[in-house]
């Protein structure tokens, strides 16, 4: 892989891409302070909608607004009709996997993965051992995060399995784009992302128990104070659906139940953005005041679909990660068509010999860890930064994975200086019923930070509108 950073809209040698080529040429004839008016109309619409994400750590307070960027990530559609492909194959080898690891585990006995990484794994859950989930599918959402680097090929950085998230910016990035600029609209054709919450509901209700025919769906959130709660909010509100807490739930008669107010309603799907270990505190975690009590019987009896199912956080564990194209083989009798970053596992003596002999190189993440957290970025660390957290890999080796620091391509924004490029990632939506179904791009988020390689929100990154061009 160079080390240079690709650029999404510009060639090496500064010519215009051509599936950028109408985009550029309107860029062009824009005046700064236009573009600096519509910046801050866009900062205060999302404002008023109340588009926060917690950012942990920071002494100003808790909440900002997800800064939006308004030069849009545009590609062309033949590239995403290849990653598409690649996108469904993943998804479903991840599915097979899930389903083989709670029934018969065949891809442990021919020896594909070690027993031990997954059965030890704290997101491997043995009560959904020989449960039957409806159509076999475990993951229901799936937000699987590509980064394109070397000369533009891109690569799989990590799959997001248990309660995936960002959905709703993507969402509203795009209808920003929309009132702040119809004109390039009309400029370009532009595939749709705004039937997302209509195809999400179609897939959760293909799901619902056997027998069900007119099935009702909740959104499960643990509340306010979450994170994410205004993409909770959101995405019940877009679908139709109501948004329940936990204690808007109640089991019965080996049925869940919500209170509403002409009395208790029979609920057969749960879209639910709630961790495994407090969604059941007879279950799992009995402090738990977020869950619901008796959920895993019911689920348990085949009376309940949750989405995703309990159980598939194993999957998106980054100790999993290296053997997914393993998976796509054993499964599925195919090559696969996205590749993984190489990945260096520290529980091998010589993985972990060559990650501590080059850690000022690497890119150290823990393997439950998430949100751009819990990770050492080397050429961006401290002497004192990366001699602490030797000492922690040292300490436990298999905790923790190593990756080459990738050039993420670049993708121009605008900041108070004028143009600049910037770092960005791309996290594309996969939904699994009766068949996949993935809305045209994703959400790209951009480190804001010049040379930095951390994009997640949680971290103080932003976002910006993807389109793919229709032919």
């Amino acid at each position: 892989m160079k080390a240079s950073a690709y650029d999404e809209m510009y060639t090496a040698d500064g010519a215009v891409r051509p599936h950028y080529a109408e985009f550029a040429a309107w860029l062009a004839s824009q005046p700064a302070e236009v573009l600096a008016r519509k910046r801050e109309e866009a900062d205060l619409v999302f404002h008023r909608l109340g588009i926060t994400f917690a950012v942990y750590g920071e002494a100003e307070g808790t909440e900002r607004l997800i800064p939006f960027d308004q030069i849009p990530r545009i590609l062309p559609a033949a590239e995403w009709t290849q990653l598409a492909a690649g996108l469904r194959q993943r998804v479903r080898a991840l599915n097979a996997f899930l389903g083989d690891i709670y029934h018969g585990q065949e891809i442990l006995k021919a020896g594909h993965i070690p027993a031990m990484q997954v059965l030890q794994n704290v997101q491997y859950r043995p009560e959904m051992q020989g449960l039957d989930v409806p159509g076999g599918i475990y993951a229901h959402i799936a937000g699987v995060d590509l980064v394109r680097a070397g000369a533009g090929e891109f690569y799989v950085l990590e799959d997001n399995l248990r309660v995936p998230s960002g959905v709703s910016y993507m969402l509203e990035d795009r209808r920003m784009m929309m009132r702040l600029f119809p004109d390039l609209f009309a400029r370009h054709k532009i595939a749709p992302v705004e039937h997302y919450p209509d195809t999400l509901l179609e897939v959760l209700r293909t799901v619902a128990p056997v027998g069900v025919s007119n099935p009702t769906v909740a959104l499960l959130t643990p509340g306010a104070y979450n994170s994410a709660y205004f993409e909770h909010a959101f995405l019940a509100q877009q679908m139709g659906i109501e948004l329940v807490e936990g204690q808007d739930l109640f089991v019965a008669d080996e049925q869940v139940f919500m209170r509403t107010t002409q009395g208790p309603r029979q609920v057969d799907v749960i879209y639910r953005r709630l961790d495994d270990d407090f969604i059941d505190p007879l279950a799992f975690r009995q402090d738990s005041m977020l869950g619901v009590p008796g959920l895993l019987s019911v689920y348990r009896a085949g009376r309940i679909t949750l989405a995703n199912a309990i159980g598939t956080g194993v999957a998106d564990d980054k100790s999993i990660y290296p053997y997914v194209p393993e998976m796509v083989r054993f499964y599925l009798g195919e090559k696969p068509l996205l590749n993984n970053v190489p990945t260096w596992m520290l529980r091998k003596p010589d993985d972990l010999a060559y990650t501590l002999d080059h850690l000022a190189e690497l890119v150290v993440k823990e393997v439950h860890g998430s949100g751009g957290y819990g990770m050492l970025v080397g050429p961006a660390a401290t002497k004192r930064e990366i001699a602490d957290f030797r000492e922690r890999i040292v300490a436990a080796p298999d905790k923790y994975i190593a990756q080459p620091t990738l050039a993420l391509s670049t993708c121009p924004i605008f900041v108070d200086s004028g143009i600049a490029p910037r770092h960005i990632d791309l996290r594309p939506f996969v939904l699994s019923g009766r068949e996949i179904r993935i809305v045209p791009g994703g959400l790209t988020r951009v480190a804001l930070r010049e040379g930095s390689l951390v994009v997640n929100s949680s971290q103080g990154g932003g976002t910006k509108d993807t389109w793919v061009l229709e032919d």
